[in-house]
């Protein structure tokens, strides 16, 4: 589904940047389709001899960082190169501020580029919004307190977004960013099996504000005004 996403305005991409690589599934399919790929990823996955292997035999260049929050973290990459970044289930794990990190993607992005973003969606009909339960006790939205200190990963399920919310959070990053496209889409991770997981297959099916998914396009359409949103953090000054 992200392939016919990031081809049907278009009939060759000639560099892409996969942000979150992790074992170059994706990688793998554009490297076969003549792109020149770069893939992203903690050192951990990318050290790892099949990952090195299949990235050899596809010519998929591999670049690994520690830290994905740091401005320098892509300054080893050419600036204005990659014609298209992949950023697919990432969005919703980034727990830190990542106005560092768009910065450094925006650099290595060529005027005219795009972003392609997947994330589950906030008000996907089987997800936590509509956990009645957990309205009524006052009990909140997102993970909850259990799965952040019970869960063993080191990258938490964090923030799920609603389509309004993407199209804000660009917008506050940069006027040179315009989010072209979203679509809801359904991403089948298993089929109905009973009367209510088919209902609610229907219903999507007929809303697609209800399907579990987003897919993003965010253009960058000139290089003008950079990146022009700047965390502030107030703290009282104690006397």
């Amino acid at each position: 589904m992200t392939w016919d996403f990031a081809w049907r305005k278009t009939d060759q991409i000639a560099t892409l940047l996969d942000v979150g690589a992790h074992w170059l599934h994706q990688s793998v399919v554009y490297a076969k389709r003549g792109v020149e790929v770069t893939a992203a990823e903690l050192p951990t996955t990318l050290n790892a001899p099949v990952v090195q292997k299949v990235a050899e035999e596809h010519d998929i260049k591999l670049v690994s960082y520690t830290d994905l929050s740091k401005p320098e973290v892509f300054d080893q990459l050419p600036e204005n190169h990659y014609e298209v970044v992949l950023f697919t289930e990432i969005i919703e794990h980034i727990t830190f501020n990542p106005v560092d990190m768009w910065k450094a993607i925006y650099r290595v992005l060529r005027p005219g580029g795009r972003i392609l973003v997947t994330t589950p969606n906030y008000y996907h009909l089987g997800g936590r919004v509509w956990d009645l339960k957990r309205f009524l006790s006052r009990s909140g939205g997102g993970i909850s307190p259990q799965e952040i200190l019970n869960i063993p990963t080191y990258g938490p399920h964090w923030k799920e977004f609603s389509a309004r919310e993407l199209r804000d959070y660009f917008t506050m990053l940069s006027p040179d960013f315009e989010v072209t496209e979203i679509q809801h889409v359904s991403i089948p991770y298993s089929q109905p099996t009973n009367s209510r997981q088919k209902v609610q297959s229907i219903l999507e099916n007929w809303f697609p504000l209800l399907r579990n998914n987003l897919f993003v396009e965010v253009a960058l359409s000139r290089k003008e005004d950079g990146i022009v949103s700047k965390p502030s953090w107030s703290h009282p000054v104690r006397g």
